[in-house]
């Protein structure tokens, strides 16, 4: 499953570094920046899937 993601991860942002080179305008670039600084944040902020409520074994 985190290979899946850090795959998806790796396509995700492959796109939108094409998507930002393609945009023209200062203006939408900054709004591109800002929403994938938004998602990061939003990402960041869940808590991890593959952690366990009962903590670290040991």
């Amino acid at each position: 499953m985190e290979d899946e993601n850090i795959a998806l991860n790796s396509v995700l942002g492959l796109e939108l570094n094409r998507v930002f080179f393609a945009v023209r305008e200062a203006a939408n670039k900054k709004r591109i920046v800002e929403f994938a600084r938004e998602v990061l944040d939003s990402e960041r902020a869940k808590p991890s899937e593959s952690a366990s409520p009962e903590g670290p074994a040991g």
